[in-house]
């Protein structure tokens, strides 16, 4: 007989009781859970992970019962990376009877939707976007925005940290022009000052650029002994080209971007060694861990493209799931789901971590720093940059 993972063990243990009702289940309406993310155009590479992450918690979920014998149901909306698409996407679900929804990857997509969860009172569950002000827009009691992935204001001071120890401290900082690398350069840039340290050289550009030579040039004129990316599609590729061509042998490091496929495939050897922020690394390191890669890898038939997005997409079902536990009644009101999401009465043993009260009525961020790791780029795959990271990650961590 197959071994389960603990974290599913446990949502065995929970949901067990559903099983005499599995019959009743056949009646029973559904519970609809929105899903919205960029499942095609330029950002489906990592909306894609994410949305199998849904797919797969919900199908080891329905596989014990659902909610008290009614299956969970998806509803979803594709947003193409766009935000005036999201915006309708978005409308759509809370118009549609959703008792929550899990989604978005693009910051810039996100933050134009946000007010639609709040004045419908829809919980939203952010497992990719990482833009700091998307759960600093509303005061936390209120706000129903949460979040699973690490924003970029503990990623980026945990990145300074590992340059400063280096020595790399004459800093390029090469940001796009979206919500996402704005928000990201206010972050690198307070991270930094927050050591006594300026940037040498900012550069900006918009999404699409072919040909970052010349601001390379800039910033290898200032001094510069590394450079800081914030962009999430193959302009990060076009910057370690960029540095190859030009016979520049500084390192790139960055948030969590830096280990997509855009960047990987689009780089070859000229993204080897680029350095960033992780918080789930496709090694199996542990009982869990192991499980879901096998788990993911069976149901899709393919390697992860974006494993981060996937592992916390899967995570924030399940603690979706256990927070609708805690509403005995079905009732799922906005207020209740909410009120449920800020009081998940168990330890839920998941991919990424071990959560353990991850929300709360004042903070709707369930990562912290302690939880990040530094991934490397090698050999065309991420792995950990630290041996001791990787010996630390044999044990989940659990929010600070």
């Amino acid at each position: 007989m197959q071994r389960q993972r603990p974290g599913f063990s446990q949502a065995i243990g929970l949901l067990a009781a559903t099983v005499a009702l599995s019959a009743a289940a056949q009646t029973n309406p559904t519970v609809k859970i929105g899903v919205i993310g960029p499942f095609s155009g330029p950002s489906s590479d990592f909306g894609s992970p994410m949305l199998h992450g849904v797919q797969l918690a919900v199908e080891e979920i329905n596989a014990v019962g659902g909610y008290l014998g009614r299956p969970l149901e998806l509803v979803v909306q594709d947003d193409q990376g766009n935000p005036d698409v999201g915006l309708k996407g978005s409308q759509a679900l809370v118009g549609g009877g959703v008792v929550a929804t899990i989604g978005f990857c693009n910051t810039g997509v996100a933050a134009k939707s946000l007010e639609a969860y709040q004045t419908a009172q829809v919980p939203l569950i952010i497992p990719c976007a990482t833009g700091t002000p998307l759960t600093a827009r509303f005061p936390a009691p209120q706000s129903y925005i949460f979040r699973t992935s690490a924003r970029d204001s503990i990623q980026a001071p945990f990145v300074v940290d590992d340059l400063v120890k280096r020595g790399w401290t004459k800093v390029a900082i090469f940001a796009d022009t979206t919500g996402y690398g704005e928000a990201g350069l206010k972050d690198v840039e307070a991270a930094l000052a927050a050591k006594n340290l300026k940037a040498v050289h900012v550069a900006r550009f918009p999404l699409g650029v072919k040909d970052l030579k010349e601001p390379l040039k800039a910033a290898q004129a200032a001094g510069a002994n590394v450079v800081f990316s914030y962009t999430v599609g193959p302009e990060n590729a076009a910057i370690a080209n960029g540095r190859r061509d030009l016979k520049w042998d500084v390192p790139q490091v960055g948030a969590w971007p830096l280990s997509f496929p855009f960047f990987i495939d689009g780089a070859k050897a000229a993204g080897d060694g680029a350095l960033m922020a992780q918080t789930f690394i496709a090694e199996p390191s542990n009982e869990r861990r192991a499980a879901f890669l096998s788990a993911y890898s069976r149901k899709f038939k393919q390697k992860i493209a974006v494993p981060m997005a996937a592992a916390q997409a899967y995570d924030s079902t399940y603690l979706l799931t256990y927070a609708l536990f805690g509403i005995r009644d079905g009732k799922f009101t906005g207020p209740a789901v909410k009120g449920a999401l800020e009081n998940i009465p168990r330890v839920y043993y998941g991919v990424v971590a071990t959560y353990d009260k991850p929300f709360s009525l004042d903070d709707k961020d369930a990562v912290t720093p302690n939880m990040l790791v530094m991934g490397k780029v090698r050999s065309g795959s991420v792995t950990f940059a630290y041996p001791e990271d990787a010996k630390r990650n044999l044990f989940v961590q659990r929010k600070k």
